[in-house]
């Protein structure tokens, strides 16, 4: 069992939106805004609190070795800057050794690295760096697709722009074939 954990303190974190709210301008004993700290709360515990799951694997008794690849993961998280969303897509691949991987772990791998304050760099890198650890395949590659509301809301606003992130291991990197084969399968060449 992969056990997520949380340090919300939903007390703390729902007099700090009160604070906020203040700080802002706004009235938190206001009809609109008197139930806010304890939803802004809670959503931020939601969207920092991944899911335990176990890790399920399976004997590879008929030797596949080729690509597996998740594509077009959805998930989302909160850029540890300015703590707006960034959403996107992950494509996870692997190539298996003496073991597979049930299906459904991919994303949840996913989703493990995503439910915390995060750079995109470091989730693509923290899913890769997990299932080579884990599952110990032959090549391990994950590619990350996404926009970032600090980039798209603020700043610049440059709305639509998606940001790709990849890391590679093992035969996905080395093996310029296999890395070709990879990259033509997550549909990043469209």
């Amino acid at each position: 069992m992969v056990k997520a954990s949380s340090s919300v303190d939903l007390v703390e974190a729902e007099r700090s939106v009160r604070s906020l709210l203040t700080a802002l301008g706004a009235d938190p004993d206001s009809d609109g805004l008197r139930h806010t700290p304890r939803r802004v709360a809670g959503a931020y515990a939601e969207l920092l609190t991944a899911r335990d799951f176990t890790l399920t694997t399976f004997p590879n008794d008929e030797g596949y070795d080729e690509l597996v690849l998740a594509r077009d993961v959805p998930f989302h998280s909160l850029c540890q800057h300015h703590l707006l969303p960034f959403v996107g897509v992950a494509h996870v691949g692997y190539l298996p050794g003496e073991r597979i991987l049930g299906l459904s772990k991919l994303a949840r791998v996913v989703e493990m690295f995503a439910r915390g304050l995060q750079t995109q760099e470091r989730l693509t890198q923290q899913a890769s760096d997990w299932l080579e650890e884990h599952l110990k395949p032959r090549g391990v590659g994950v590619v990350v697709e996404a926009e970032h509301l600090c980039m798209s809301l603020r700043g610049v606003q440059a709305r639509g722009a998606k940001t790709l992130t990849s890391a590679l291991h093992g035969l996905v990197r080395d093996d310029a074939r296999t890395r070709q084969e990879f990259v033509a399968l997550t549909g990043l060449w469209r």
